[in-house]
């Protein structure tokens, strides 16, 4: 009837559960760079993300974006609207591949949420922790200079792709709206990172030559250019 997916929200649930919360909820699909909500629209629905991966990003009145949370496959989120009803998304929400997503309603879910307090309890706790994921956002562009954001963002690329060699598969724009700066400052920062024998630039690739020097960078939290 259903593929349990790898989120623990879902574990607290029974097989009669999980079936029922499966009626409850439908599916869309999204290709690569759809718009799935904008910024300040109503959008009252929690989603799971079957396939794919979906970018939060916030843009300034200036143009300029950023990358504030990744979703990728078994993520659970949810628009602010399905917590109190007609306020807007904080966030823009946009397929960064083709994308799948199983959908609640507010409407349709709340009486589930009412039913199942240990379900609704477990949500809780996952909204903790995004919100704690946020305030350490705020502290990193707050305190942090960009040499570390971007180390940071090598390091978690580095621990994603395996191996001292990363696929730039992150345009310089990017790669600035997952840390909050301008592609100029990215390119000035990689290559201040090269100079100093951290980093090798290549046009399809970067290897990490100092992986300790990295590390030291991303440990950064005062100081620098922005």
């Amino acid at each position: 009837m259903f593929e349990l997916p790898h989120n623990p929200l879902f574990s607290v649930l029974d097989e009669e559960d999980l079936g029922r919360l499966w009626e409850l909820s439908l599916t869309r699909t999204y290709p690569a760079e759809q718009w799935v909500t904008h910024y300040g629209a109503s959008w009252p629905y929690l989603f799971l993300v079957e396939e794919g991966e979906l970018i939060a990003v916030k843009e300034s009145s200036e143009g300029r974006s950023l990358v504030v949370m990744v979703l990728e496959a078994g993520d659970v989120f949810w628009g602010i609207g399905f917590f109190k009803e007609g306020l807007g998304m904080p966030v823009a929400l946009v397929a960064n591949r083709r994308t799948k997503l199983r959908l609640w309603s507010r409407d349709r879910l709340q009486p589930f949420l009412l039913e199942n307090g240990h379900f609704t309890w477990a949500l809780s706790q996952l909204m903790v922790e995004r919100m704690l994921r946020a305030s350490q956002i705020l502290e990193e562009l707050a305190f942090q200079p960009v040499a570390g954001r971007l180390a940071h963002l090598l390091l978690e690329q580095q621990a994603a792709q395996g191996g001292e060699t990363l696929t730039r598969d992150l345009t310089l724009d990017e790669m600035a709206a997952r840390i909050g700066s301008t592609r100029e400052m990215v390119c000035r920062q990689l290559y201040q990172l090269a100079d100093q024998g951290v980093i090798q630039v290549k046009r399809t690739e970067i290897k990490i030559k100092d992986l300790p020097a990295l590390q030291d960078a991303a440990d950064v939290v005062k100081g620098g250019e922005r």
